[in-house]
């Protein structure tokens, strides 16, 4: 497939070492030319030097016989001005625009043919305010991702000491949970991933991707690690456009506090909130932080700009008290370094983003597809067409079914029900499959399996 992407940050270079790396044709628009030769030293893109609105640039860059634009630059106006001259003038057929502005995001009647001819709209706020919702929602858990309008979900959390199945093998699992349909779909051990079978043994501090209906989760969590008390207190450092949208999801569930160092933005979240307490100060000032009682807060999550900001904030509420913290990152380098210590969960919204504009460059019919363990492995959900003759996947049973190396089936959703995906299930036309794929080489191989022959026509 050949892809424009417009703007070479943290997101489109991060989208553009995804594609490069599964044989698309992939070029790069930016007006910096240091990060267009770094992306180009460090993998296989084009880059055009340039302003990606203007369609010059647009045609350097080979619009006139491009399959798709992602607009991804800091800009919405001139993500949006991008897509409409990629329309009028070369007739892109798919066109992806980040927009962050909710300004924006509430005219929905902007982003038609006969105003801004955008496909698909993807707001990083948006992904990471429901990000963090699920996390709160599941205590203890490292990653939690919808599959099928949530009936199910895939869920990482820690194995801990004293956890039921701590040092017992997986295939165990029915004997503790026998009511429960699950599967374990991975196992990440000292950052290695292990591809898990009935007679892998279970360690402490595994990092274990499970897979249940929705219903479940907190079930088999607690055979994992040990069961955590729901959050009530929750203090969000940084009123930007995250941490705003998070206090309106939250409020109404949590006793929520926000700090804002700014006294202008200050003033305007606590006229716009109805039942947060907006505080004007420091995320990193000790005294506040005690004032506010941190050492009773269950979550505390720092949202600001500024990455130091965030990771020193956090330190401080951990060290004081703070129950859990949850560190928004936006240089992908620091992730690694950070969680697992005295940060709980790190958040990057390049890897959360990713997965949204995944969804739509792949092959085949598939709707979601999310990054795990910051872009090494995916997890993917197709849907099955066809029949026994015009699919691979269709009528055959799991077992059956060539899938690459290191890649499973979680699960399957047939309607409204959710089927673990053992070797003797039958996988029909519709079926929603859910798939784990451990090495991104296979991505490709994937892909194929869901194209459906053209027999089927």
């Amino acid at each position: 497939m050949k892809i424009i992407i417009l703007g070479a940050g943290q997101v489109g270079g991060t989208l553009a070492e995804n594609l490069s790396s599964e044989k698309n044709d992939i070029t790069i628009i930016d007006t910096d030319t240091e990060r267009l030769r770094e992306l180009q030293d460090r993998i296989d893109v084009k880059t055009v030097f340039g302003h990606g609105s203007f369609p010059h640039v647009l045609r350097d860059a080979g619009a006139d016989d491009a399959d798709m634009l992602v607009a991804v630059t800091n800009s919405d106006e001139t993500n949006m001005v991008a897509c409409q001259v990629a329309y009028t003038l070369f007739r892109t057929p798919s066109k992806i625009s980040r927009i962050r502005s909710n300004a924006y995001l509430k005219q929905t009647d902007l982003f038609t043919p006969d105003a801004f001819p955008i496909d698909v709209l993807i707001s990083p706020e948006q992904v990471v305010t429901q990000y963090i919702r699920r996390l709160l929602e599941f205590p203890g858990a490292l990653q939690v991702l919808d599959f099928a309008d949530g009936r199910v979900q895939l869920v990482a959390v820690k194995a801990y000491y004293g956890g039921p199945l701590v040092g017992q093998a997986i295939s165990t699992l029915k004997d503790h949970l026998p009511q429960v349909e699950t599967r374990v779909a991975a196992i990440f051990r000292r950052n290695k991933a292990i591809e898990p079978t009935g007679d892998t043994i279970i360690e402490a501090d595994d990092e274990v991707f499970f897979i249940a209906g929705r219903e479940h989760i907190h079930t088999v969590m607690s055979e994992l690690r040990r069961a955590e008390d729901s959050y009530k207190r929750v203090i969000i450092a940084g009123g930007g456009n995250i941490g705003y949208r998070l206090a309106k999801a939250l409020e109404k569930r949590y006793r929520l506090k926000l700090i804002e160092h700014n006294n202008g933005r200050a003033q305007f979240l606590s006229e716009n909130l109805d039942r947060t307490v907006v505080l004007h100060g420091s995320a990193t000032d000790k005294s506040l932080l005690e004032e506010e009682n941190i050492e009773n807060t269950d979550v505390f999550c720092a949202l600001t700009n500024d990455d130091e900001v965030n990771i020193m904030a956090s330190l401080l509420a951990k060290r004081h008290g703070a129950r859990k913290v949850m560190t928004l990152i936006n240089k992908a380098h620091y992730v690694d370094l950070v969680q697992g210590g005295m940060i709980d969960v790190a958040i990057s919204p390049q890897q959360a983003t990713i997965g949204s504009l995944l969804t739509h460059v792949r092959r085949g019919d598939v709707v979601n597809v999310h990054s795990l363990r910051r872009g090494a492995a995916e997890a993917i959900e197709a849907i099955a067409h066809g029949d026994r003759n015009s699919s691979k996947v269709v009528g055959r049973r799991v077992g059956e079914i060539k899938l690459p190396p290191g890649t499973n089936i979680g699960a399957i959703v047939r309607g409204d029900e959710v089927i673990m995906g053992s070797s003797d299930v039958l996988v029909e036309s519709d079926d929603h499959v859910i798939l784990f794929v451990m090495d991104k080489r296979h991505i490709d191989d994937v892909e194929r399996l869901f194209q459906v022959g053209l027999g089927f026509f």
